[in-house]
């Protein structure tokens, strides 16, 4: 005989479902079966349509940078009875009543892994590092919109009667409170504000408001679950609190044990990886079993695995499968639930606009208040009022779990569903519009090394794509002399291609804890710049990685340097030296990030063609030394490359030669190339003229009596002349220092850029990284930042600069 199932399912609240368990698949449409009369192929075409139109709705709000968890949602809406459900045979076809339970059930269970790896991307350290400021912003921000949810629940009460107030009020309470952490960190990566001030002190309360969040959530399930006995609830927040110390005391240091346990370098062992999933199983059944819902267990699981391979290794195998596969499945099934048409009173809607609007202005209110005691810029607070406004999957759960202990109905879940949704759908739009960012908008006036006083401090932003670069980029920053007038702070930012994440992220490194899923590869890299920072003075080493799709990590690498306050960025070229000498692409995608780092830097920019930079490096006590030189052809590249220079012959084992080229023809005859060369008002050439001899004379003046300095002048007539000067010295130095001179052409140049394989370096850039050369030294092609100039009526932004940017103050770290 069949079993007999009551299905928790809007169209089956009073039906009773009979169905033949043994029919999980079909023996064939040849045999006249129907697939969708069987379990297997029905689930398997829901997945389809739930994956399908997911998918296709996260690429058409794209644009507005929503989290996933809204076009998911809206999924299930719209396959639910508010737009396909609403017809009979449709339902019946995809979503069978019959069906309902097990699609449910694999839902919860993606939810209980889900939440699993949630807490394991938790870091519980931060929260200890948040200091007060943190702590008063989110509890704040959450008593104020709490205090208007119970007033919205005790006015629309009255249309739901029939449910209990005390439950009801605390249910809507905490939906319109709370804010969801792991959307915070979405929202926060698509829109490039991870590294920003008003990022990390977002992601400090929101970790704290989410913990916050969970104890209402544990607390409202205690209560609906065991609604008419006050006294059960009472027995299932003790045994709660019993469940959590069973989980610090004894099953934590379980997992240390095995941390422990495994070699040092080696991945843990397939058999412990094992009994921890099967322990996160049986964690999520007594947690079920003492009257809490199964996914508290699974969060109490991860939250006790600390940081570390273990962790690493952890999220690796579960994160693709679990929250980009079959986590969409839970948030759809929330959708589905929600029947718009139900609510079909008008002052209801009306309601709902006024609780939205309320529950946003008191969580803003109550945040920007405590950000101004603080001292935290207005727009700065604004911002973070806006960010904690932000909902996600602690929200769907209370909303889960009330739907489903029948503390909410149909109507009052709808509701809550799309006050959720619109909160949420909001947040990004508007923070795109209002932030204005306080620090990255700080004018700091030292963006170019020109500018930088030899006994001042000088900020490098260093951008590694692999460990092949690093050799000679640190050789290089030591070349630049650190002192103790003039130390060096190096930002150093691992640029990874985004794969297999939803979000974009910048991930910070404190003491190399090894964390991070690029941990291998960044380690090599973050070990070398610690290990330079601990053997050479007066270097300081903060040490990042970007993970982000390559067609936007310039504006990580902007970011960075606007948050950093960095003068100079050096990057490395896309092309790498073969055994032959030659040279080939590392990577296509690499050129263009150094275009875009070109056109959109907030301060110079450093191009380095790396053939290897020995002899700085300490070997055996001994140094080698360095044979620098500059090639000054006119420009403001040119003078921020003399300035770099400079600033490399005060380090005793380096020799510098400058070699100035004049023209020895007029300009006038000079072909014109068209748009390739930028049409200059003759003021504006006279006035270049005059700072170049300035800079010239200043420099010679100054080091006069350095012997370790060699000051020539080469006069040519044109660009033959030019390479038959360079090629007579090329032999004899290690590093070549030029600047890219964008837009700027003489008789000294012409005709060079005409078989140009790389634009972006400038013409005499160009001809020293070529692959037909086969060379030993390297090069650094300087960009110095010019930002927006304006000479009488003729404006040009130079290499596609930004200006100026407003004043601002920046403010305190959390």
């Amino acid at each position: 005989m069949s079993n007999v199932t009551v299905i928790p399912y809007d169209r089956s609240q009073q039906t009773i479902i009979c169905y033949a368990p043994k029919f999980i698949s079909t023996r064939g449409i040849w045999l006249g079966n129907n697939p969708l009369d069987c379990s297997l192929p029905t689930i398997l075409l829901q997945l389809i349509l739930i994956i399908f139109i997911t998918r296709i709705l996260v690429y058409v709000m794209k644009p507005l940078r929503q989290p996933r968890v809204v076009p998911e949602i809206l999924g299930g809406i719209i396959l639910g009875p508010s737009v396909l459900g609403r017809s009979i045979t449709i339902a019946d076809i995809v979503f069978p009543l019959r069906s309902v339970m097990i699609i449910n059930t694999i839902a919860n269970l993606a939810l209980l892994f889900h939440l699993f790896l949630i807490a394991l991307e938790m870091d519980l350290a931060l929260i200890k590092r948040t200091g007060k400021k943190a702590i008063v912003i989110a509890i704040t921000g959450i008593l104020l919109p709490f205090l208007v949810g119970v007033s919205f629940a005790f006015f629309i009460h009255k249309s739901v009667a029939f449910l209990k107030l005390s439950t009801f009020v605390l249910f809507v309470g905490v939906v319109v409170s709370v804010t969801a952490f792991p959307t915070v960190t979405r929202v926060l990566a698509e829109l490039k504000l991870f590294n920003t001030e008003v990022g990390r002190i977002s992601l400090s309360t929101a970790l704290v408001g989410d913990f916050c969040a969970w104890g209402l959530l544990a607390f409202s399930i205690a209560l609906a679950e065991n609604d008419e006995q006050s006294s059960i609830s009472f027995w299932v927040i003790l045994t709660a609190v019993v469940f959590v110390a069973f989980h610090v005391f004894v099953a934590r240091p379980l997992i240390l044990w095995i941390i422990q346990t495994t070699p040092e370098g080696e991945s843990v062992s397939e058999l412990y990886l094992c009994l921890i999933m099967c322990a996160v199983m049986i964690s999520g059944f007594l947690a079920d079993a003492i009257g809490m819902n199964s996914c508290f267990g699974a969060f109490m699981m991860g939250l006790i695995i600390p940081n570390g391979s273990l962790n690493v290794t952890l999220i690796e195998r579960l994160e693709d499968f679990t929250s980009t596969l079959m986590m969409p499945l839970f948030f759809v099934m929330i959708g589905l639930k929600v029947d718009i048409f139900a609510v079909n009173e008008a002052w209801i809607w009306i309601n709902l606009g006024f609780v939205i609007i309320l529950a946003s202005i008191g969580k803003i209110a109550g945040t920007l208040l405590v950000s101004l005691y603080y001292k935290i810029p207005f727009y700065d607070g604004l911002t973070l009022g806006m960010l904690m406004n932000t909902k996600g999957l602690v929200e769907m759960i209370v909303l889960n779990v009330g739907r489903d202990q029948k503390v909410l109905d149909t109507k009052s879940y709808s509701i809550m569903v799309i006050a959720v949704l619109v909160m949420t759908t909001l947040i990004s739009p508007l923070v795109t519009i209002m932030y204005k960012p306080s620090r990255r908008c700080a004018q700091y006036k030292r963006r170019t090394m020109q500018r930088v006083k030899q006994e001042g401090e000088f900020r490098v932003l260093v951008c590694v794509h692999m460990p092949r670069n690093v050799p000679t980029i640190i050789n290089l920053l030591e070349s630049f002399h650190p002192n103790k007038k003039s130390p060096i702070f190096v930002s150093l930012l691992h640029l990874v291609e985004l794969a297999g994440r939803a979000s974009a992220m910048i991930i910070g490194h404190n003491n190399s804890t090894g964390s991070n899923r690029t941990q291998t590869q960044s380690d090599h890299i973050i070990n070398a710049f610690e290990n330079f920072q601990h053997h050479v003075d007066h270097v300081f080493v903060n040490s990042l990685t970007a993970v982000s799709p390559y067609s936007t990590i310039h504006e990580d690498i902007r970011n960075v340097a606007e948050d950093q306050l960095v003068t100079f960025i050096l990057i490395p070229f896309h092309k790498q030296q073969t055994v032959d000498g030659g040279m080939e692409s590392a990577n296509p995608a690499f050129r263009s990030i150094n275009q875009n780092v070109l056109d959109s830097a907030p301060c110079s920019v450093g191009i380095l063609v790396d053939r290897g930079l020995s002899g700085s490096m300490r070997s055996n006590g001994v140094q080698l030394s360095h044979n620098v030189a500059v090639l000054f052809f006119g420009g403001p590249d040119d003078r921020e490359a003399l300035a770099c220079g400079w600033r490399m012959s005060e380090h005793q084992n380096i020799n510098l030669t400058v070699l100035r080229f004049l023209s020895g023809v007029s300009e006038s005859s000079i072909p014109n190339s068209g748009d390739e060369i930028l049409a200059m008002p003759t003021n504006e050439i006279d006035r270049e003229r005059e700072l170049d001899e300035n800079y010239i004379s200043e420099f010679r003046a100054r080091t006069m009596m350095d012997t370790s300095i060699f000051y020539s002048e080469r006069v040519v007539n044109h660009g033959e002349e030019t390479v038959a000067a360079i090629r007579s010295i090329d032999s004899a130095h290690d590093l070549f220092i030029v600047g890219r001179g964008q837009g700027l052409e003489t008789p000294v140049t012409a005709g060079l850029t005409d078989w140009s394989e790389c634009p972006e370096l400038g013409p005499i850039g160009d001809l020293l990284a070529s692959s037909d050369v086969s060379a030993r030294y390297s090069v650094l092609v300087v960009q110095q930042y010019l930002g927006i100039e304006a000479y009488g009526d003729w404006t040009v932004a130079q290499h596609g600069s930004p200006g100026r940017p407003e004043n601002g103050l920046p403010w305190p770290e959390v």
